[in-house]
């Protein structure tokens, strides 16, 4: 008996396509995107910021 731990992670299918036509879509939906392509922004810049604090340690380790 497999473990739900066991199983591979499942990817969501993308939502928003960039460059996708947009013309079918309600206000609702426009709205629904941008907050979710809001929330992964802020997601990303996380990511990023947390690389960008940690660079100059890794670069002061590996420079010697």
């Amino acid at each position: 008996m497999a473990f739900a731990d066991d199983d591979p992670p499942r990817i969501a299918p993308a939502i928003h396509m960039v460059g996708q036509d947009l013309s079918a879509l309600s206000v609702e939906e426009l709205q629904e995107r941008i907050d979710l392509l809001r929330i992964e922004i802020d997601r990303l810049e996380t990511e990023k910021n947390t690389k960008a604090a940690t660079h100059p340690a890794a670069d002061a380790l590996f420079s010697r």
